[in-house]
């Protein structure tokens, strides 16, 4: 196989006996702690603008220091994906007398919070294997969770792809959303108020925008936090209900 072909079929970190080097350097760094400023440094600067140089000079080291913990920047990425998924607050999907219904509404909403925490994080989990500690936990116990539900089991990987791709792709738009605020320095209100105004110079925009004024004010809210919260709720109520349609359609055969 060809070198290029190899790299390209790179698989994980976690997989590769990378993720758990250890200390021994003069520079009294560790993993942990060139994963935690790395998750801080993809947080205030993003994705695009991080790079090994910009992070050993965090750190006060050489790059050449960093890369004796891991082998290329994927691999740190990839760390410092799965510690911002220990972010993630669980619930016992293995506790009795729990609805499934609202583990379920635990996990959504823990999850939009992640990816609107960290807009960095969106990408790189739809680059990488999410096959680190605390990402295997989350898939864990959404397995769990949702064997509880009663549907088939045919049934079940459909059932988490609807719940928790609308919650990604949700999260991603909201995070970057906001982040586009900041970079603007604006407000949400602000943006979004900006954003209807140019977009309404556009004869086709304006035209779809007022095929849809009656829609936008029945949603309820007063600011663009309160809109999408009434929307993601709504959207994960719906998504509950069809589940339990489902279930019940399978009990009728």
């Amino acid at each position: 196989m060809a070198k290029s072909a190899q790299r390209s079929a790179r698989t994980s970190v976690w997989l590769e006996g990378k993720a758990r080097r250890g200390g021994g350097q003069p520079s009294g760094l560790d993993r942990d702690r060139i994963t935690e400023v790395t998750v801080r440094l993809l947080d205030a600067e993003g994705l695009g603008k991080f790079s090994m140089r910009r992070l050993a000079g965090e750190l006060n080291v050489t790059a050449m220091s960093v890369y004796w913990y891991v082998d290329t920047k994927d691999d740190l990425l990839e760390l410092a994906l799965d510690t911002a998924f220990g972010e993630l607050r669980l619930p016992d999907a293995d506790a009795e007398g729990e609805d499934w219904r609202d583990q379920l509404r635990t996990l959504a909403r823990e999850y939009r919070g992640l990816l609107v925490r960290h807009p960095w994080l969106s990408p790189l989990a739809g680059t990488f294997l999410n096959i680190g500690p605390n990402s295997l936990a989350f898939s864990r116990v959404i397995q769990r969770v949702i064997r509880r539900t009663g549907l088939p089991a045919q049934g079940l990987t459909g059932a988490i792809s609807a719940v928790f791709q609308f919650v990604y792709g949700y999260g991603t738009i909201e995070g970057h959303f906001i982040a586009r605020c900041a970079d603007a320095g604006m407000t949400q209100d602000d943006y979004f108020r900006h954003a209807m105004s140019a977009v309404t110079q556009a004869p086709e925009a304006a035209e779809v925008i007022q095929e849809s004024a009656d829609i936008m004010a029945a949603r309820g809210g007063d600011t663009v936090e309160e809109m999408r919260e009434r929307d993601f709720e709504f959207a994960l109520e719906l998504l509950i209900a069809g589940i339990e349609a489902m279930v019940k359609a399978a009990d009728r055969i």
